[in-house]
């Protein structure tokens, strides 16, 4: 969760990187993904930090600029779910619910639905650090996935599953017993 400017400067880096952008005006400008990243962080900066009326006027303004781009691009991603190192594949829909919590290094693809049970009042998923949602996947429920989880395209997870494996079909089982950074072959993050 983004507490200071420090952190906010350390989400939106880890965030560039996770994209794989150069720190450019020009991209700033017009890769449209990124600004939306950038609007997201800001307004989770100023939602937990900002006691001021300016902080609050500004936190308002940022939710209209996050909606607006998350409507252009088809997202419905809330603030305060990812941790850092968010990577949003491509534009197009990703509907995300506003209890779910999604740890660092999260790479996301098109058509991903991750939300609660049936009940109101049910609690979202928890996903770990270094996940891959891939295409169509759909994860509901109060559930827990670990650290180093890879989720197949269209795959639907609706109960928990330990980390460093990789998920698949419907409803979701284990299909193999490595992560996506086993796969990569990329170390482990620390936090």
């Amino acid at each position: 969760m983004i507490k200071s400017k420090a952190d906010l400067n350390y989400y939106l880096e880890q965030d560039r990187l996770a994209l794989g952008i150069k720190p450019t005006l020009k991209n700033k400008l017009t890769h449209d993904i990124w600004h939306f990243q950038i609007a997201l962080r800001k307004l989770e900066y100023r939602k937990n930090t900002g006691k001021s009326v300016f902080s609050k006027i500004y936190a308002v303004w940022l939710q209209l600029k996050v909606r607006k781009l998350g409507r252009k691009l088809g997202f419905s991603i809330p603030a305060n779910v990812f941790g850092p190192g968010l990577s949003i594949a491509h534009a197009g829909t990703i509907v995300i619910n506003k209890k779910c919590k999604i740890g660092a290094n999260c790479r996301i693809h098109v058509c991903v639905n991750i939300g609660g049970g049936l009940s109101k009042k049910g609690n979202a998923p928890m996903i770990g650090n270094d996940c891959y949602i891939g295409p169509g996947a759909k994860i509901y429920g109060d559930i827990t996935l670990g650290d180093n989880t890879a989720i197949g395209a269209n795959a639907v997870v609706n109960k928990s599953f330990d980390g460093n494996v990789t998920l698949g079909g419907i409803p979701a089982k284990v299909i193999s017993d490595k992560g996506p950074l086993d796969i990569l072959k990329k170390p482990r993050t620390e936090l």
